[in-house]
């Protein structure tokens, strides 16, 4: 067991690695000149050299990479050219306002979709399962900024029970951003649960199949404790990494509903600095979501370990 987790840990170490070396040089790739950018085209030569070398653009590439890493490890981002504020301070109270939507989105997608996935997959062919599973595909079909758009037109201007858009900056409370929380999540959502829908769907009926429940049904014990028992911790094995993903993908999700809603979350901070050619936001927040989505996959990895006992012998039976 510890040699499965130790294979993990490092396998995620490597990869937060590389991600940090592709970010970097997709970063440094972008065409303009960043000095440039700044001060503006009416600029003389020795003003943007001067900040070229104020900012260390003249220095080789591989020595800002490794006082960038370095930096971050110590939580140290560097500089907005924006707003002159340390990145990782601004990242942070961005990132806060995200985690509110995300943390209301799961709630909501994964606990139904797993609920909706088990129902489709025990009523497989019938009624509830058309009618899950239509839905599901409708889903899938239909990106976020649809959904939110059309929620908006629902819910806040047909009948006005939410805010279409939200009046506040990054250092808003909790209380002040959550009536705003809502349509944003549920956009993500809808969208999300619907991959979770299918995959607990599929595993459900493989699970009901096999010869384990055969035998639990045969025993006589009740469809409930069957499912709850027996089928649903091996239906969830192949869920957990659909679920993670679809976590991760909030991080990308987000960012183009946020920008919907005007949420002052890390995803319009995001566009906005993209748009100022703010490189070190946009180096912290590439980075923050490579060590996301690691993280999640790290552990679906081992919640798969905790519900499968095989994974955990499977190196002493070797």
């Amino acid at each position: 067991m510890l040699s499965f987790v130790a294979r993990r840990i490092a396998a995620a170490l490597g990869t937060l690695l590389l991600a940090s070396v592709l970010v970097f040089l997709a970063v440094q790739a972008l065409p303009g000149d960043v000095a440039t950018q700044v001060l503006g085209k009416d600029a003389t030569p020795d003003a943007v050299a001067a900040l070229r070398g104020q900012l260390g653009l003249d220095r080789p590439a591989w020595e800002r990479y490794v006082d960038w890493v370095g930096g971050a490890l110590h939580g140290d981002f560097g500089t907005s050219l924006v707003s002159g504020k340390a990145v990782g301070g601004e990242v942070a109270s961005y990132l806060g306002n995200s985690a509110l939507i995300a943390l209301v989105t799961v709630l909501f997608a994964v606990t139904g979709s797993i609920v909706l996935g088990v129902l489709a997959g025990l009523y497989r062919d019938r009624w509830p399962d058309h009618l899950i599973s239509t839905a599901s595909l409708v889903g899938m079909s239909v990106p976020e900024f649809v959904v939110a758009t059309v929620l908006v037109l629902c819910f806040s201007v047909a009948l006005p029970w939410f805010p279409a858009v939200v009046l506040y900056g990054p250092e808003a409370s909790v209380g002040q951003l959550l009536p705003a929380v809502w349509l944003p999540a549920l956009s993500l959502a809808i969208v999300m649960a619907a991959y979770i829908v299918r995959m607990a769907r599929t595993s459900v009926i493989d699970v009901m199949a096999s010869e384990y429940v055969t035998t639990a049904r045969l025993k006589g014990l009740s469809t409930w404790r069957v499912v709850t028992r027996h089928a649903l911790p091996s239906a969830l094995l192949p869920t957990l990494h659909v679920i993670a993903l679809n976590v991760a993908w909030l991080v990308g999700g987000v960012a183009v509903v946020e920008n919907v809603f005007n949420y002052p979350g890390v995803g319009k901070l995001l566009l906005s600095s993209v748009q100022n050619r703010d490189l070190p936001v946009i180096q912290a927040v590439a980075l923050v979501s490579a060590v996301v989505y690691v993280t999640l996959n790290l552990a679906a990895d081992l919640g798969a370990m905790a519900l499968n006992p095989k994974l955990r012998t499977r190196g002493r039976t070797r």
